[in-house]
């Protein structure tokens, strides 16, 4: 097949891009990876079309080429026709570079047994150097480009496969004192010698010499695949902040340097930064971090090396720069930064926050680095929010909220402020102007009077309650706040009841610090208020949040007054979910009045069903059972009436559940004694259980059936005796019991399980007779043998020994069964077997590897029993 022409191409990339993995799964997805390495070689495409598939292989790796040996390929086809084009100018060489590193990286494919890695990397670091590769190469007006476009590989390389290029890192510091971009080849030394570092302190290494590596590893020996291989943790580059795991025991800090190694890595970060300032922002800001990183955690490098950047980036007005230079704060702390330095950046940040054209994200960013400044000497434990030191009330003056503010700044700006207030003392010293608490009280005012107002926009109600829960956060504990908080979104609430809604959520949201004073005054609100208003929709999804045991009276004299204003399914619902939650809280007598009262009432019938359901609980289950029946229930979705939806819940809590199996049962030592066999059970408990039901079903009906065993309370970890399972064999013949427990939870539910079975062995059924007296027990034995015949059957069979002989197999197995011994060679056994059977066995002449055994019984269908299980007693030990 030829290749495809331009119009072909634009609709089969165009079907791709809409749905990449439909395309795939199509008939032409397994052939379009082909197709476009194909055509990428031909003549009769344009270079533009060309290039539009090379963006999609930049775009689509994983799709196009999804395992290593497909990207392998991939990789090859594409670094062949890179070699393949001709000396003229062309726009593919740095697509094909891009596309075949992609390829290679995403496809997990980069490795040192990867053909097309050992064609890639040698050929990425000789344009990167500024070898002359030959005329495949193109002219030199392209030089540049495609030496910047290698460093941007190598740099994706070192980033997927950290320590790559840690062989390399005595060379890169050699190119870059000489010409050619500098901005990329800053960054990658930057990247490879901060993932070299990390490396070798884990491996608890030095630098090895990595740093004075000269020329030669141009030649491309020095790909370092065993830094790589121990760096296969993904390290993030272009993380906000340096994580904690980097330090300690396994961090930087146990990287031991020689002082010539020393002396080498600050020359090495004194050469990048004098560098620095010839990169874009941005890139100097991911170089500082990187550099930052690389001396944080490293003893004996003091931060001094980034002393003569200071001057430049405490005058930047470059918002990367800033964030840079805060971040190197926050690392180094007094080490790098001065007081002075401190309060400089604290008046610039103040003095920036205040300009009145900065746009919104700009000015935000500013009050979030005040917000969160790292302080030379913090005062109070790590991590707890607090205003810095020498960020007073004057210099904060100009960031003080105002209700012209956006909604974003004013939230910011609130929060600034609600930090002054934590440090400012409730007095106020003549002569001063009104503290922080007290303008904060006002700005809270001001929008509460802005929400009160029912024309307006929903928007100033969100502010309101955004505001009010900052407040309630950063101030929890300061009730002189606290208090006129309260106050005043409660007369909020009673000028706007149609709030409720925002009222529940912040409820939901806030500590008990607020959240117990503004329940108990919005309920005050709500049950004082007429109830033929037309906000007793509003009230009654508040009180139903609000509502609990204290207050009853006041409660139930509303909802008696509001049920005839209930006309309505819905009103008719709030007012039942208020019953609900008193039923919740434990209300009782005057409840159960209210509810025979709708159930009567009501004109709905599913109101009236609601109010007779919740009555019969209330008068028939306890206050524990009655929590968990109305308690939140994982109820299919509401269907046609509430009532049906609600009833599935109940049944959930009513009823008995299926759940996983919180017992373990395992059948412990057979028990040969008693007049029937009996079954010893251990028994192990996940969760506490009470009032355990154990019940058994015998399969095939074997045995008659089994009675319930009952355990009142078990708990993990304490030790329980054995339970007693009672057999009653119709035969003796082995069974597999079938079992089930019936329990109730802590929380008071009732489950059932399905246990697994037990399985009842042949020997399970073993009784001994009474014993004889001690002169009559040959005659004894005798007689029992002579009676299994002519009824019964006989049989003989040999009976392996284990190394410890037969003496040791009897006590073992047959001890309480014994009539006559006389070890170690002879042993007559006689086994009761119920319900009405005998098992007589002789023992004698043994031998080194086994015991010839006759046996006699009155009841033939055991035979096979008795042959499995004296040939298991070797094996069983």
């Amino acid at each position: 097949m030829g290749p495809l022409g331009r119009e072909t191409w634009a609709q089969r990339l165009g079907a791709f891009r809409a749905s990449p993995s439909a395309f795939m799964a199509g008939p032409q997805g397994e052939d379009l990876g082909r197709d476009l390495l194909s055509d990428l070689r031909s003549e009769k495409l344009s270079e533009p079309v060309k290039v539009a598939l090379l963006a999609l292989c930049l775009e689509y790796p994983a799709q196009l080429w999804p395992d290593a040996p497909a990207a392998e390929a991939a990789a090859t086809s594409l670094l062949d026709t890179l070699v393949l084009l001709p000396p003229r100018p062309s726009a593919l060489r740095r697509p094909l570079l891009l596309a075949a590193t992609t390829a290679l990286a995403a496809g997990g494919a980069l490795s040192p047994a990867s053909g097309a890695s050992r064609r890639l990397l040698p050929l990425l670091l000789g344009l990167a150097s500024g070898r002359d590769l030959g005329r495949s190469f193109g002219p030199a007006s392209e030089q540049r480009p495609l030496q910047a476009t290698a460093w941007e590989c190598l740099r994706e390389l070192e980033s997927c496969r950290p320590g790559l290029l840690g062989g390399c890192l005595g060379l890169l510091r050699a190119l870059l004192g000489r010409e050619g971009p500098v901005q990329p080849l800053s960054l990658l030394l930057a990247l490879a010698l901060r993932n070299a570092l990390v490396i070798q302190a884990r491996a608890g290494a030095g630098l090895q010499g990595l740093l004075t590596a000269g020329d030669s590893s141009m030649e491309g020996g020095s790909w370092n695949w065993t830094l790589a291989e121990e760096g296969d943790v993904h390290l993030q580059p272009q993380a906000p902040s340096w994580p904690a795991a980097e330090e300690g025991e396994f961090g930087l800090a146990a990287l031991e340097l020689s002082p010539e190694e020393a002396r080498e890595l600050r020359a090495t970060v004194a050469q990048l930064l004098d560098a620095s300032y010839l990169l874009t922002p941005v890139a100097q800001a991911q170089l500082l971090w990187l550099l930052g990183w690389a001396l944080r955690g490293l003893r004996g490098q003091p931060p001094v090396l980034f002393k003569p950047q200071l001057v430049r980036l405490l005058g930047t007005a470059q918002l990367t720069l800033l964030h840079a230079t805060l971040a190197l704060k926050a690392a180094f702390g007094e080490a790098l930064f001065t007081a002075q330095d401190e309060v400089l950046l604290l008046r610039r940040l103040t003095l920036a926050a205040q300009h009145p054209a900065l746009p919104l994200p700009t000015h935000l960013f500013y009050l979030h680095c005040l917000l969160n400044f790292p302080e030379n000497w913090p005062l109070g434990p790590t991590g707890e929010e607090a205003a810095p030191l020498l960020l007073g009330s004057q210099l904060c003056r100009g960031l003080l909220p105002s209700l012209l503010h956006e909604p974003m700044a004013l939230l910011a700006r609130l929060h600034l402020l609600c930090l002054l207030c934590m440090e400012e003392e409730e007095k106020e010293e003549k002569g001063q102007d009104q503290s922080p608490r007290h303008y904060l009280e006002e700005l809270l005012a001001g929008l509460r009077q802005r929400a009160a107002l029912d024309s307006g926009p929903r928007a100033l109600a969100t502010l309101c309650f955004q505001a009010s829960y900052l407040v309630a956060h950063c101030l929890a504990g300061q009730p002189v706040v606290l208090t006129p908080l309260t106050q005043g979104l409660a007369q909020l609430y009673r000028t706007r009841p149609a709030l409720a809604p925002h009222f529940v959520d912040l409820l939901d949201r806030v500590g008990p610090e607020l959240q117990e004073p503004l329940r108990v005054a919005l309920r005050q609100e709500v049950v004082s208020r007429p109830g033929r208003e037309e906000a007793l929709r509003w009230h009654l999804l508040m009180l139903a949040r609000v509502a609990d045991g204290d207050a009853q009276s006041a409660t139930l004299n509303f909802l008696w007054a509001a049920a005839t204003h209930c006309t309505d399914w819905g009103l008719q619902q709030a007012l039942l979910r208020v019953c609900r939650a008193l039923l919740r809280a434990g209300v009782g007598g005057g409840l159960a009045d209210l509810l025979q009262a709708l159930a009567r009432q009501l004109e709905d019938p599913d109101g009236q069903d609601h109010a007779r359901l919740y009555y019969i609980l209330l008068a028939h289950l306890a206050g524990p059972k009655l929590g968990v029946a109305l308690g939140p229930s994982l109820a299919a979705p509401a269907l046609a009436s509430s009532l049906v939806a609600e009833n599935q819940g109940f049944a959930a809590a009513l009823m008995v559940q299926e759940a996983p199996a919180p017992v373990r049962l395992s059948v412990g030592p057979r028990r040969a004694e008693g007049p029937v066999p009996v079954l010893q059970l251990q028994v192990e408990v996940l969760e506490p259980v009470y009032s355990l039901e154990l019940r058994f079903r015998v399969e095939r009906q074997l045995y008659a059936p089994l009675g319930a065993v009952h355990v009142p309370c078990l708990c993990p970890g304490r030790p329980t005796r054995p339970l007693l399972l009672p057999l009653q064999p119709r035969r003796p013949a082995p069974a597999r019991l079938a079992v089930r427990a019936l329990y109730s939870t802590p929380s008071g539910l009732t489950c059932h399980a399905h246990l697994p079975p037990l399985l009842v062995t042949f020997a399970d059924l073993f009784l001994p007779f009474p014993q004889p007296p001690e002169g009559a027990r040959l005659d004894f034995f005798e007689e029992l043998w002579d009676s299994c015949l002519p009824k019964g059957a006989e049989s003989r069979l040999w009976c392996p020994l284990g190394p410890e002989g037969l003496e040791a197999l009897v006590s073992r197995h047959l001890e309480p069964f014994v009539v006559v011994a006389q070890p170690p060679v002879s042993y007559l056994v006689a086994i009761r077997l119920p319900p009405d059977s005998r098992l007589l066995l002789r023992l004698e002449a043994a031998q080194a590897d086994g015991v010839p055994v006759a046996l006699r019984t009155d009841d033939w269908a055991v035979l096979p029993l008795v042959g499995d299980y004296l040939r298991g007693l070797s094996a069983a030990g």
